[in-house]
């Protein structure tokens, strides 16, 4: 409580002094003429942006009714030529030729990309080509009103109305940031203004005047637009104006550049764009991103004949001369009032320096002697007014803080080092603890096991000697007429001498004194050799590869047998593990551990491989992977047999990758 005393008692009078000072001075300067200058700002960046937008607008409502008039025109010339006489002349002759050239000689003085008959079963009478007769515009046609649409064309249908025109449909598209990702390579549709009217052929039968425009690649359409949109003058020096129509997302008419002498022909519309104007319908009047740069932009939908949004009409203007235009005004405004305030505020604070200088060491004393400087101060050396002797006050109790702070760590460091000393000796004391009570459990546990399994073996041997005697007994009763079961006899003495060596493992993995043979220097090798013979049968059930790598120079001391007996159960067990083929492995080198010298062998396989789970238990007595054979005390004899003679095994395994088992035994002496 004293400490927080100290701190925050000065704080408060300086702060107050401070911030009153300042408010008097500053406050119509620093404050009241900011926020002015920030509202009127913010009101006029507003009104800026709304006029931009609403300029935009009307760029599109001019190329709206540009587009619009394209196509109230296509429709009054497909319906001034359907009622001319000129064209019932053609039509009436009956001769096809003179009604192809008359509809070829309409189509280019009318400007228009087609034109052909098609009757009411959607045949064209007079002209190559078939467009689908299932466009509302046709369909209203044949039924007697005229129509006039935009539609989208398939390559197949412009292809037969024209190859030249399914040519200059196809666009390659080009990668675009900010796009919607696709997989299409090139644009083929075309998108066409499409205008019928109604006639009736010579014969009385129901027919259409079907005639249209291809809007892909239409350069004159999109520079009219552009033109009468941004005449010259029209934008400040720097920005320039632009126009596109879109099929959906793909420009196939636009005056925007890809490069100085390339237009942006099969680049796409942002993603963003993209979901307002065509998935949800909404016109667009905002900045966006157009294929390198950003404009002010407006998107419009276009609606084809079906009544689904199709494509998109698009103008805008270059935003970088406007913003530009902007931020050299707020310059402007903001280093005026910089002036102003550059002026007025030094004045101000030479007069009250006389009264920040202390308040603020006291305030940098205190802060730093917060962070941990103890030994921080004031370095007033008079005290001329109250403020100068609150300062050199706040220096004398600084310095019974930090003598106090000194005897505090002093008696925090000696009670750590006690601290740290008697835990130092109870982790000690616990590990040796867990050591202890570790191997006391293993030691019962493994003498409770061989309790266990000597009585049990003990007592499996007295039943099997028996049933060995009766069945000698039996033989000799049965006398010649035994050999009529000799397949049966066969298979009892088969079990019973299973039977009879998995009760030698268990009396092995009890009394392992017992069992131990007498010791002999030998090579790895010779022992792994003498052993293939025995496992040979298994090798020969499936592809294995087997192979030998013999680098051990040094010799063993442990009984053959059981070498060979750790061994064999370590090859068997990898070939269990392989059913169906694999590769194993034998090695032998010389290896080194704890400083003493000796010999490693490892037997390596590629088969199914183990759990760590299965791996942590595999040397546990009676665990087995084998469901259905083996006792569960191959690996754990191996192990007792590896360790008495002062050597160890262990094993890395992982699923799917196969297993290493490797044994270290000390070099004979």
């Amino acid at each position: 409580m004293a400490d927080t005393g100290i701190t925050t008692a000065p704080t408060r009078p300086v702060r107050s002094i401070r911030f009153r000072l300042l408010a008097i001075a500053l406050l119509p300067t620093l404050v009241i003429l900011p926020l002015l200058l920030g509202i009127t700002i913010a009101r006029w960046n507003a009104k800026f942006d709304a006029l931009l937008i609403a300029k935009v607008n009307g760029d599109l409502t001019i190329a709206h009714q540009y587009l619009s008039r394209i196509l109230e025109n296509t429709g009054e010339h497909i319906q001034a030529l359907a009622v001319s006489v000129a064209f019932r002349d053609a039509a009436g002759s009956g001769a096809q030729p003179d009604l192809s050239t008359f509809l070829e000689q309409s189509r280019q003085a009318l400007g228009l990309d087609f034109l052909i008959l098609v009757n009411d079963h959607g045949n064209t009478t007079a002209a190559d080509g078939q467009p689908r007769a299932a466009f509302p515009v046709v369909v209203s046609a044949l039924a007697g009103k005229s129509s006039t649409a935009i539609d989208i064309f398939s390559n197949q249908q412009l292809a037969e109305i024209s190859p030249v025109l399914a040519a200059r449909a196809r666009i390659d598209l080009v990668d675009t940031p900010n796009a919607v990702q696709t997989d299409k390579q090139s644009e083929t549709r075309g998108m066409v203004v499409q205008s019928a009217s109604p006639i009736t052929l010579a014969d009385g039968t129901r027919a259409a005047l079907v005639g249209g425009i291809l809007l892909n690649q239409n350069l004159v359409f999109i520079d009219t637009i552009n033109d009468l949109v941004y005449r010259e003058a029209s934008l400040p020096e720097g920005s320039k104006g632009t126009a596109t129509l879109f099929l959906e997302d793909v420009r196939v008419s636009t005056n925007v550049r890809l490069f100085e002498d390339r237009r942006a022909l099969g680049t796409r519309v942002s993603a963003a764009v993209r979901a307002a104007v065509l998935d949800d319908g909404q016109t667009w009047l905002d900045s966006a991103f157009v294929v390198n740069d950003w404009y002010i932009s407006a998107y419009e939908p276009i609606i084809d004949s079906f009544g689904e949004r199709v494509g998109m009409l698009y103008v805008g203007f270059l935003e970088t001369p406007f913003r530009q235009a902007k931020q050299t005004t707020l310059l402007t405004i903001i280093l005026a009032f910089l002036a102003v305030a550059a002026a007025s505020v030094p004045i101000f604070l030479r007069w009250a320096r006389a009264i920040f200088k202390p308040l603020e060491r006291m305030s940098d004393t205190i802060t730093r002697v917060e962070a941990g400087n103890m030994g921080a101060r004031t370095e007033l050396k008079a005290a001329s007014d109250e403020i100068g002797r609150v300062a050199l006050h706040l220096d004398g109790l600084l310095e019974q803080l930090q003598q106090r702070d000194r005897e505090l760590r002093q008696w925090n460091d000696e009670l750590n080092d006690r601290v740290a000393e008697r835990t130092s000796e109870l982790e000690l004391a616990n590990r040796q603890i867990e050591a202890t009570t570790k191997q006391l459990i293993m030691s019962e546990k493994l003498a409770a096991i061989g309790e266990i399994t000597a009585g049990v073996a003990h007592e499996i041997n007295n039943p099997i000697a028996v049933i060995q005697g009766n069945l000698d007994v039996v033989r000799s009763v049965l006398g010649e007429k035994a050999d009529e079961a000799n397949v049966e006899f066969r298979l009892i003495d088969e079990q019973i001498h299973r039977i009879s060596q998995i009760v030698t493992k268990l009396l092995q993995f009890a009394k392992p004194e017992e069992y131990a043979g007498y010791l002999e220097r030998h090579a790895a090798k010779d022992v792994i050799l003498d052993c293939l013979p025995l496992v040979q049968h298994l090798l020969n059930k499936a592809e294995i590869n087997l192979v030998l790598e013999d680098r051990a120079t040094r010799l063993v001391l442990m009984n053959r047998t059981e070498l060979q007996q750790v061994a064999v159960n370590l090859i068997v067990n990898a070939l269990h593990a392989m059913p169906n083929g694999g590769k194993l492995t034998i090695r032998t080198f010389d290896q080194d551990m704890d400083g003493k010298k000796g010999l490693a062998l490892e037997v390596e396989d590629t088969g199914i491989g183990m759990a760590s789970d299965l791996v942590e238990r595999i040397f546990d007595p009676f665990f087995s992977t084998k469901k259905r054979e083996g006792t569960g005390l191959g690996l754990s004899i191996s192990q007792r047999l590896i360790t008495r003679q002062g050597g160890r095994i262990s094993v890395q395994s992982e699923p799917g990758h196969g297993t290493c088992f490797s044994i270290w035994l000390p070099e004979a002496s």
